[in-house]
This record gives structure tokens, sequence and C-alpha cells, in this order.
């Protein structure tokens, strides 16, 4: 059985731990500070809002994080889970747009043991994908290449989203 190990998630899992170590939520402090281009929050919509990863599997990598506080998709209101799924489909259209992936990868992951970095608050990746994006770097040199700056992808993704939907109803 092969087996495929990103020893960088370690970082990312541990920063928030358990509760004992941080009592609030990261996606529901994103949401309520003021701070979005600092944060890499790309797009604020009605019920979500898009935001870059912190810790990307590739660069590009988004997460649609609903406003409301829950762990399961059971508790999300109906017009947060249809908009949660039509951004998903959006974000999409504007990440073949403007970053040009061969593919991507969808999901969620619910609960701890499923993943979930962050397992409090539940909230959908979208990463592009490319033929080649992986390489030996994380294997040999512990090292995981992104190849811009989230503040230029959060720019990119912002202008491509405004040239696609701007004065539409996806905004």
């Amino acid at each position: 059985m092969d087996r495929l190990w990103s020893p960088w998630r370690s970082q990312y899992i541990q920063t928030f731990g358990t509760d004992e170590e941080y009592s609030g939520c990261i996606f529901c402090d994103l949401q309520h500070g003021d701070k979005d281009d600092q944060n890499h929050i790309v797009k604020r919509h009605e019920h979500c809002y898009c935001v870059l990863n912190l810790y990307p599997y590739n660069s590009g990598h988004i997460l649609l994080v609903p406003y409301q506080h829950t762990d399961t998709y059971d508790d999300l209101p109906s017009e947060s889970y249809f908009e949660l799924m039509s951004k998903m489909r959006i974000w999409m259209k504007v990440m073949n747009s403007v970053l040009r992936p061969q593919g991507f990868n969808l999901g969620s992951n619910i609960g701890r043991v499923a993943g979930a970095g962050i397992d409090q608050h539940i909230h959908m990746h979208i990463v592009p994908r490319w033929s080649g994006d992986m390489n030996f770097m994380p294997i040999i040199g512990d090292t995981k290449i992104i190849s811009e700056s989230m503040s230029d992808t959060a720019q990119k993704l912002r202008e491509g989203y405004n040239a696609l939907f701007a004065g539409t109803q996806h905004n």
C-alpha cells in the first residue's frame, strides 16, 4: 500500500489543536474582522465568504466558509447551504478564467478524524490542480512550493470574479 504524507499539515492542525489551546473560532473571527486584505478574504457573499487557505495544497486553494458557526451541514439553513454550493461552481469558473487549472479537488473534511484541521466550523475546499503540480520537493526537501504570493492570488481572483460577475445576481 502506498502512503501519502503531508508533514506540513501537522503545523496547521497543531495551530488550533484542542479547545483548551484556542477557545475561539478562526472562521468566526475572520468573518467579523475588518482586515480582508490582510486575512486573504477574497469576497464576502450573503451567507458565506471566500478566503485563501493559509496552508494551501496549491496556489489558489480557497475555502468557502458559511457565516453560521456549525460543525455539520445538517444544521446549516437551506439558503446558506445552497449559496455555498452555488458559489463553489462560480469560484471554479473564476479559477478556470484566471488560473487556468486542469482540474480541481473539492470537498469538506467533517470531524477531526476525517482530517479537519478546524473541525468546529464547516467549510468547503476548492483546490485547483495542474498536471505535474506535485513534485519531489515535499518529499525530498520537506518543502511545498507555492508559485505566487497569497496577496497576488487574492487580487487575481477578485479581479476575475468582478470581470465575470460584476453587476449580476452573483455578487
